[in-house]
């Protein structure tokens, strides 16, 4: 076993550890603190595929965004700190079943593919620069329309919470 494999699994455990930490976690804020080592987990194993750009993406985006505006919202709400979360056993058995299945097939994929080796990179070269140069030339119409639609949501979405609030 070499360094990539070990780098490899210790990435790996740390991503399923702490996810399970934050679905089996009863305080929000050990799951949202939790939460955050899963999303850099998952940056560390982007960086192992060669993906730079969706692992500074990942880090951006969820690291940077979406967990600490989880984070402000928490906080900021202070009944919500002290709170349990509540779970139910409802829908347990369909969930068993479920995931039973999908460990099955999971299984079955990892047992097929065993023997099987992948012919080893030779040269790994970085995907932001051909990714820019793709949006900017070829792609550059579907981004400016996913854009101008973006805005679109975000000046409906602000225009319906300032007509709710007015009696």
């Amino acid at each position: 076993m070499d360094t990539f494999d070990i780098v490899f699994y210790a990435f790996a455990a740390i991503t399923v550890l702490s996810a399970f930490v934050v679905v089996f976690s009863r305080n929000l804020m050990y799951a949202a603190c939790s939460l955050l080592f899963t999303f850099f987990g998952v940056a560390g194993l982007y960086v192992l595929l060669h993906a730079d750009f969706l692992a500074v993406t990942q880090i951006l985006i969820y690291v940077g965004g979406i967990l600490v505006l989880l984070l402000f919202g928490v906080m900021l709400t202070s009944k919500v700190i002290s709170v349990d979360i509540k779970t139910g056993t409802i829908h347990t058995v369909p969930a068993m079943i479920l995931a039973a299945i999908v460990f099955g097939s999971l299984a079955a994929v990892f047992y097929a593919t065993w023997s099987q080796v992948p012919e080893p990179v030779t040269t790994a070269t970085a995907t932001t620069r051909t990714l820019g140069e793709l949006l900017m030339t070829r792609f550059v119409l579907p981004f400016e329309v996913a854009s101008v639609i973006l805005l679109a949501a975000l000046i409906g979405a602000a225009f319906l919470a300032r007509r709710i609030r007015k009696p």
